[in-house]
């Protein structure tokens, strides 16, 4: 399925990883420098301040939730990130995101549901205890971070609008801001971006409601006021600055499932033996070792989570449920 774009550019061909490769090889043969190197949108990224801090967001750390890796930098983490409605370049949410509104702002939890809710960000937040989590974040272009999150398991969210028999998954509906988002008027994705699990991933206690990170609210180009994170699949399940969340009988089409299901698929687990078609899911590199010339890690089947979630998918193909 062909799908809407100003440029007749495929969203699976934004900047994939032999391309970004390429261009830093050519950068160093022309005797640029070091500076020029590392990954995409690492040189541009560097002249950026500090992202402004957030609020203070008190939480008790879980121990049964925090990886041993060490943590990516806090400047890593909010200014390299993918978030299309902004632009596709990795260092556009920090520079593009600022006039972002996130206040007012309400969520809506909907669909096969007893009790639909409509809640502020600050009612949110009061439902359930927050506790700050340290998961590992891989996404599908090749590279990784670790990071500390503040939330609470989305299941506690999902109880409180009592969900009926015939909820058998889970959607999720991100922002649509047309005057903020400079991203929306490509044609990379159709708006708004969309994305889903089915109920018992969502109801694991590993799937975090998150509106935090390192310790203060998100900022906007990670996600606020309030996204979900779901750690043992690659980055882009994980909807940001979300508005609807509803729970729906057939599973849901999502938005890269809609643009481009030869590359994405609907259960995107992190599985080194599938290869995306155009690389090998098979390594990693950590963001913040050593730019380009940083060694690359195995990557972990289910991103290192394989001994809580495995069990889910006992008996299914993840080479066709991808």
């Amino acid at each position: 399925m062909l799908i809407r774009r100003s440029s007749g550019i495929l969203p699976s061909e934004i900047t994939p990883e032999a391309v970004y490769r390429d261009r830093r090889r050519l950068m160093l043969q022309a005797g640029l420098g070091a500076s020029a190197l590392g990954l995409a949108g690492w040189s541009g990224r560097q002249a950026f301040a500090q992202a402004a801090a957030g609020a203070k967001l008190p939480a008790t750390r879980n121990p049964a939730f925090v990886v041993m890796d060490k943590p990516t930098s806090r400047k890593d983490v909010t200014t390299y990130n993918n978030f299309y409605e902004f632009g596709t370049d990795k260092s556009d949410p920090f520079s593009r995101a600022g006039r972002f509104r996130t206040s007012p702002w309400t969520v809506e939890i909907e669909g096969e549901v007893g009790k639909p809710l409509r809640l502020s960000v600050d009612d949110l937040r009061k439902l359930a205890p927050l506790e700050e989590r340290v998961y590992r974040l891989r996404c599908v272009e090749g590279w990784s971070m670790v990071i500390p999150w503040t939330g609470y398991a989305l299941s506690a969210l999902i109880r409180k609008a009592e969900p009926t028999g015939n909820a058998k998954f889970v959607q999720f509906v991100t922002a649509v801001q047309p005057d903020t988002m400079p991203g929306l008027r490509t044609g990379v994705l159709d708006w708004p971006y969309v994305e889903g699990l089915r109920m018992d991933e969502a109801m694991h206690p590993l799937t975090l409601l998150t509106f935090g990170v390192y310790g203060e609210t998100l900022p906007n180009q990670n996600g606020a006021p309030v996204r979900v994170v779901v750690p043992w699949k690659y980055g882009f399940k994980s909807g940001k600055s979300l508005v609807k969340i509803r729970l729906v009988e057939r599973m849901p089409e999502t938005s890269w499932v809609r643009s481009a299901p030869q590359e994405y698929g609907f259960y995107a687990n992190v599985n080194p033996d599938v290869p995306h078609p155009r690389w090998s899911q098979a390594t990693e590199r950590r963001i913040g070792e050593d730019g380009l010339f940083s060694p690359k890690r195995k990557t972990l089947m289910f991103n290192g989570y394989a001994d809580q979630v495995a069990s889910l998918y006992r008996g299914m193909d993840l080479a066709r449920n991808y």
